[in-house]
């Protein structure tokens, strides 16, 4: 092979996060910069000599092009076959079940999931283990020992071969097969849902819009929704996958998906909307007058599953994020299953979901799953969430407000101060710990703490520890505030402040989130010195 030994050395701040290194994309295009990183991965996995390794990302810019660079360097390294999405996309949830069908070593998924894409956005790549699921820290960890200790990366000279064309080719002694994106994860989804059942519900003139935000899902979308399901056509919009996501910022939420909720909220709104992000792995759904918070989606899926196709037999267990509501322990306490309460990262389910501990999982952020595949799967949820609707012949509206009848409502929130200074982040956090211990006993703002502490996890599968998860303060009358520093954005610092109280009483369900948690959020700021400390008289994000 005409293989290339280029000499490097070292770059800073090549440490992988809980979704992989996320940088701005200008970074990426740094010569030497996406290679040493690759070179890295390929290092810290222990080698891909004689293996199968996947390859695909959201679309977004650099995506082919750093693909073409991915393929050079594998075929360097000795792997004998790069399985590869079309024009070099794949859905996250769409990879790890290739992975997963393919009985691949793992897979090199390109992505910056929520993030803003385009030249001046952002850009990521993490590595997928066998079970299709996120890299371990124990992986992750050796990785970055090896972004600071390369001295050289290995590329074939031969230009990579075209992404458009499906089939096989070789590209020096790899075989490079090139997939459709679309028709694996079609056949899995028809499997855990009943396509039949939402047929005649799209028959019966039910109606929905999806929003694609110009990413990953929209053939996805278009295969499932349009095409095979019924829905007319123009039912998913935004369709398109785009490298910039047409100059949008594809996050699912209230801010950045504004048009679909002002749709919903109008006498215009369809029965049921929803979205899903950059890289596919997350989601919102609607109703009419309706939004469901990822948190309580998460508790209602869990209560309903039994009556989707793939989920008949039931639940095994439910997990949530430490930062996700308490909505889902409640379900979990009805039903007499377990319920784990996990750091936030999706590879944190994973050791639960290999041993068969779990039958769904889901964090605040907006990504939910079961084992179908290790990542969450943002057009999963929604299709779930369309048989469950189709099975019980209720609108989202009336089946929420029934959830919330049956086991109280959590009313919740999330305050995002995006962009603050990383020190300002530091010492803030830094400073909560340090009064952990006298806080109990204290009250902010009418709400007295009963508990304070920095969440730590042990898993139950293999007895590992992760420390340091997030600052917990337990109040009375059944509220809660967590602080974290958030690690998915490429500048600064993201303070997350999460914000709960449980109403049992079903007559003061429908009131106002933030008016129900104020004295929650005076009493967060109180304790954490927020406004004083980021200098923000408001969150830039709110869901």
């Amino acid at each position: 092979m005409n293989v290339e030994t280029v000499a490097t050395a070292p770059i800073e701040g090549q440490k992988p996060g809980t979704s992989g290194l996320r940088k701005k994309t200008a970074v990426f295009m740094q010569p030497g910069y996406l290679e040493n990183y690759v070179q890295a991965v390929i290092e810290g996995v222990g080698g891909v000599d004689g293996r199968t390794v996947v390859v695909g990302g959201d679309g977004r810019f650099f995506n082919d092009k750093a693909i073409g660079i991915i393929l050079r360097m594998l075929a360097a390294n000795g792997a004998e076959r790069a399985i590869v999405g079309q024009d070099g996309m794949l859905s996250t949830p769409a990879a790890s079940n290739v992975i997963r069908k393919r009985k691949a070593f793992g897979g090199i998924v390109l992505s910056a999931s929520h993030n803003p894409g385009g030249e001046d956005g952002d850009f990521g790549l993490k590595f997928n283990i066998a079970n299709g699921g996120p890299a371990p820290e124990s992986i992750t960890d050796a990785i970055f020992a090896r972004t600071k200790a390369l001295t050289e990366y290995r590329i074939l000279k031969d230009q990579a071969p075209s992404l458009s064309t499906l089939g096989e080719t070789r590209l020096g002694n790899m075989k490079v097969e090139i997939i459709d994106p679309v028709a694996d994860y079609v056949s899995l989804m028809e499997t855990l849902v009943d396509f039949d059942r939402i047929r005649k519900l799209f028959a019966s003139g039910f109606t929905l819009r999806f929003d694609a935000m110009h990413a990953v899902t929209g053939p996805y979308a278009k295969a499932i929704i349009e095409e095979v399901l019924g829905a007319p056509a123009g039912t998913v919009i935004n369709a398109t996958p785009l490298p910039d996501f047409g100059g949008h910022h594809p996050d699912p939420n209230p801010v950045h998906a504004a048009e679909l909720f002002r749709l919903m909220f109008s006498s215009d709104a369809p029965d049921m909307g929803a979205a899903s992000d950059g890289d596919g792995d997350r989601n919102i759904v609607l109703g009419r007058g309706i939004s469901v918070s990822p948190s309580d989606s998460l508790a209602v899926l869990a209560a309903n599953i039994h009556h989707a196709k793939g989920y008949r037999g039931g639940l095994k267990g439910i997990a949530r994020s430490m930062p996700t509501s308490r909505a889902a322990d409640r379900v979990a306490e009805k039903l007499k299953v377990d319920l784990f309460e996990t750091p936030t990262g999706w590879k944190f389910f994973g050791n639960l979901l290999d041993a068969g501990r779990v039958t769904i999982c889901g964090e605040e952020s907006a990504g939910t799953g079961s084992p179908h595949v290790r990542e969450k799967d943002g057009l999963w949820a929604i299709l779930l969430w369309l048989d469950i609707v189709a099975a019980r012949g209720q609108s989202i509206a009336e089946i929420v407000t029934e959830h919330w009848r049956t086991y109280g409502r959590d009313f919740y929130t999330r305050h995002d101060y995006e962009g603050i200074s990383t020190a300002s982040g530091d010492q803030l956090m830094a400073d909560l710990r340090g009064s952990l211990a006298s806080l109990p006993g204290k009250t902010f703002k009418d709400l007295t703490v009963a508990e304070a502490d920095d969440f730590a996890y042990q898993d139950p599968t293999d007895g590992s520890v992760t420390s340091r998860q997030g600052v917990r303060i337990m109040f009375d009358k059944g509220a809660r505030a967590v602080f974290r520093l958030s690690g998915t954005g490429t500048e600064g610092a993201t303070l997350r402040v999460y914000l709960e109280k449980f109403e049992p009483d079903s007559s003061r369900h429908d009131r106002d989130p933030q008016d129900v948690l104020a004295d929650v959020i005076a009493a967060a700021d109180a304790i954490a010195g927020i406004r004083d400390r980021t200098g923000r008289s408001a969150p830039d994000v709110i869901t």
